[in-house]
């Protein structure tokens, strides 16, 4: 399967938002990296609206449309109904003259294959070929159906998209034109390449992207069209209103949202359904809020609105094909999973550190359901470990309490409000506190002087190993304070340095009373040195100096 979606490696961010919005969970996450798994991939495109870092791109087919319109055959756009919501006030008219500047042949409307698939739809209806029909309009919801929900392949309505259809008129009034479809859909670019109608595919962000290259804009206009009510196929319901719902024996019903449709194919596979008609589009909304709208045109409201006032009240005037050239069959697109048994999921619950049942709190956090949907994931190889936010969050909180609450250190973390928020047991030590409920969420300042935390906080400069007599405790500590404005808090360290200190002021005491004593023993040897100089007629100057240097020396010591 091509890259239709792509993945721009250096902006995901390992949110799992992504994962989360997948309805058929088809992304692999590996190495902090989400990947789209193309096999299981039913192209939505949700992934893409959704990224809140724009890490997945759409294969640009711009450069192939472009090669057409400079190439020798003639190059028709055919364009859907949709455009009205994503270029606000345009018309067919407006639209065909900005299209042609860009150098295209022809420029029409999808919603004539439309008003050509929705009266197929009534001859079925009518025919009785099938009791329950799913409407084949969106090809993401058909790609569902093959992949996850084969049991549903044969109320599938054989019938080719509006797309399929409009291109193949288009190509059997010219069989040497090339054919370009252009609207909000992603899938479509897949249905084209399986197709031998739809020679290319863009959407609007791409359409959009060309005509600012080159400078072009779409006018407002008016369209008085009323034969165009197949205009409404892109809402939800838009389907519906275009057919005739008279029959008495059919249940009709619209179901839009992949979520919803999933739920609809449930109760369809079950066999319990007969005679009804089931309009199914993948986008909420349907088409009107498809992917590939511009993403400042995402106004469900107001293109609603816009929709239903361009349509007109009559059908297309156009000749109707005959049910085999409008006939379209879909195959079974078979996935391999290797499943685990529940002794290998278990030991992956037990790697997440989700050993009993009530562990297991299935918050979404990852992107799957459940711990369980998870834990298969991971053996599957498309998640990991890691990816299990109540994990991370209690590995790393045990880390950290292992580490706070076995370092010698005082630890004391504060908000700006000076209140305690956390405070580990060598600080309790310091300050002789028993318990943590004690000045769990009080002021610091039933336990310390404050001054400091204020002054640190207000001029942004931290204190590094301050020391600090602690009157209240008879404690010294070598203090470090910390202020951290990104998260808001106050962290405290604190070394008790009491013992070295008190060893430190003993050493100078005992210092002190040496030279106290030295004092003395000096003054009372001058005395009497002084006394025998006397008697032998001597000066006691150089005596002096060298009691007095000794004397010195001993002070310094």
């Amino acid at each position: 399967m091509p890259d239709y979606l792509k993945l721009k490696k250096s902006n995901c961010q390992n949110c799992y938002k992504c994962i989360r919005h997948c309805p058929v969970k088809s992304i692999r996450f590996q190495s902090s990296q989400a990947h789209i798994v193309k096999d299981e991939c039913i192209l939505c495109g949700q992934c893409f609206v959704v990224c809140p870092q724009n890490a997945k791109e759409i294969r640009n087919d711009v450069p192939i449309a472009e090669m057409f319109v400079k190439g020798e055959c003639p190059v028709a756009v055919s364009l859907a109904p949709s455009f009205v919501a994503n270029y606000p006030g345009a018309t067919i008219e407006t639209m065909r003259a900005a299209l042609k500047k860009l150098g295209f042949d022809r420029v029409e409307e999808t919603a004539v294959g439309a008003s050509v698939v929705k009266t197929e739809y009534e001859k079925i209806i009518k025919e009785r070929r099938q009791s329950v029909i799913i409407s084949t309009c969106c090809h993401s919801v058909n790609t569902l159906v093959q992949k996850y929900y084969p049991e549903a392949l044969p109320y599938l309505a054989h019938v080719l998209s509006p797309m399929q259809a409009h291109c193949k008129m288009l190509k059997e009034e010219d069989p040497e034109l090339k054919t370009v479809f252009i609207g909000p859909c992603i899938s479509k670019k897949a249905e084209a390449d399986e197709s031998p109608y739809v020679d290319c595919v863009l959407t609007f962000e791409e359409l959009s992207a060309w005509f600012e290259k080159e400078g072009i804009t779409v006018e407002a206009g008016e369209d008085h069209t009323e034969e165009s009510r197949a205009r409404l196929f892109p809402t939800t319901g838009g389907i519906l209103r275009t057919m005739v719902c008279d029959d008495p024996e059919y249940t009709y019903m619209a179901i839009d949202g992949v979520e919803n449709c999933i739920n609809a194919l449930e109760d369809i596979k079950s066999g319990k359904m007969e005679n009804c008609f089931v309009e199914m589009s993948a986008c909420f909304g349907s088409c009107i809020n498809g992917p590939a709208m511009d993403q400042g045109q995402r106004q469900p409201v107001q293109d609603f609105i816009a929709v239903n006032k361009y349509a007109g009240k009559k059908d297309f005037v156009v000749p109707q094909p005959a049910s085999e050239e409008l006939k379209h069959d879909f195959d079974y697109i078979s996935l391999y999973h290797l499943m685990p048994g529940n002794i290998e999921i278990e030991a992956i619950l037990k790697k997440m550190g989700k050993t009993r049942p009530e562990q297991e709190l299935n918050c979404g956090a990852c992107g799957y359901n459940t711990c369980r949907e998870k834990a298969i994931a991971v053996y599957q190889g498309k998640a990991e470990i890691s990816m299990c936010l109540p994990y991370l969050l209690g590995k790393a909180q045990s880390f950290s309490d292992t580490i706070i609450n076995n370092t010698p250190n005082g630890i004391l973390v504060l908000n700006e409000s000076l209140e305690i928020q956390q405070i580990n047991a060598a600080a309790r030590k310091i300050v002789n506190v028993k318990h943590t409920s004690e000045v769990l969420g009080k002021q610091v300042i039933r336990i310390l002087d404050p001054r400091v935390f204020i002054d640190v906080m207000q001029s942004g400069r931290g204190v590094r190993d301050e020391r600090v007599y602690l009157a209240e405790y008879g404690k010294y500590v070598d203090q470090t304070v910390l202020y951290d404005r990104n998260y808001h808090i106050i962290m405290c360290i604190m070394r008790d340095v009491t013992d070295e200190m008190n060893e430190h002021l003993k050493k100078e005491k005992m210092g002190q009373q040496t030279i106290e004593v030295t004092n003395r023993v000096i003054e009372k040897q001058m005395r009497v040195v002084q006394e025998i100089a006397s008697l032998l007629g001597e000066t006691t100057a150089e005596t002096k100096i060298a009691l007095t240097k000794l004397k010195e020396s001993l002070q310094d010591e």
